[in-house]
């Protein structure tokens, strides 16, 4: 079950080039101008450890490694951003807004990758601490276009194929039909300005 805690999570997912870092940026700047107290971190990285171990993820020299210790890493990373970060953040009532969350393990590493997803998602609670997002901004942009948007060069996940990163748009989409309350699907293809717009009104009805 998920834990009840005084602070608003945010987080934002999206495949390759959709603006998902963008938007995340946009929303700190306008929850600045609210006077709110706003924690804004990535995944994976966003603390010391876990920075680290974004640089083995991602560094494209590791293309020997498999891919349950590319699920392991994730979640390693994870588990200290929750444990040092997000938790104390929203016990102490802030708004922590994430680029990227669980959700992109389960996208990426299991619809993408083919890793089993009862158990990412089963591990993903325990790292979590079952800690769960209040909203989930989805930006969801045809691959082709997402892809080349991306500046080279390009990292370990980036390389890989069209037909990966398809399963990933994919696998997000159907994570989001499974959970409508809390995913908002939005159309990566709109500019920036009205994404913007679409985002500050949803997230204007969650504050207190």
């Amino acid at each position: 079950m998920a834990k009840r805690l005084k602070g608003l999570f945010i987080t934002f997912e999206g495949s390759e080039g959709c603006g998902k870092s963008t938007q995340v940026k946009l929303l700190c700047d306008f929850l600045k101008r609210e006077k709110r107290d706003v924690l804004h971190i990535r995944e994976p990285g966003g603390i010391k450890i876990s920075e680290k171990i974004r640089t083995i993820l991602l560094d494209d020299k590791n293309k020997e490694m498999a891919r349950p210790c590319e699920v392991l890493l994730y979640m390693a990373a994870r588990a200290q951003l929750v444990h040092e970060k997000i938790l104390p953040a929203l016990r102490k009532g802030s708004i922590v807004v994430c680029d990227r969350f669980l959700d992109s393990t389960i996208a990426y590493q299991g619809y993408g990758c083919g890793e089993d997803i009862r158990f990412i998602r089963s591990i993903g609670s325990y790292v979590t601490q079952d800690i769960l997002p209040d909203i989930t901004f989805l930006l969801d942009l045809p691959t082709h276009k997402g892809l080349s948007r991306i500046q080279k060069p390009r990292d370990r996940i980036e390389q890989r194929s069209l037909q990966y990163h398809n399963r990933v748009r994919q696998g997000y989409l159907k994570i989001a039909r499974q959970e409508p309350k809390r995913i908002k699907v939005i159309a990566g293809h709109q500019s920036r300005e009205a994404i913007r717009r679409i985002i500050e009104n949803d997230i204007r009805k969650l504050l207190p």
